[in-house]
């Protein structure tokens, strides 16, 4: 049986996230292509390059948040 897959990626800005030695880094308003059914996020070569760049770079941060965080095995079943 022949089962039809339909993607629908639409443009958006994402925030992206990403954890480096614990410390994580929010990259907000990065244009990505985003699959409407799975929210799996699609960036261009250029955007991944400028990403590393603003990573890797000594730019200041614009702003810093707080966020809490959980441990899931200490969490009550």
């Amino acid at each position: 049986m022949k089962t039809e897959w339909q993607e629908t990626l639409v443009e958006k800005n994402v925030t992206y996230t990403l954890n480096i030695n614990g410390q994580f880094i929010l990259i907000e308003n990065v244009p990505a292509r985003v699959n409407e059914e799975t929210g799996e996020q699609f960036f261009s070569p250029s955007t991944v390059e400028r990403l590393q760049k603003t990573i890797l770079g000594e730019a200041k941060p614009d702003h810093f948040v707080q966020v809490p965080v959980y441990n899931y095995s200490d969490s009550a079943a």
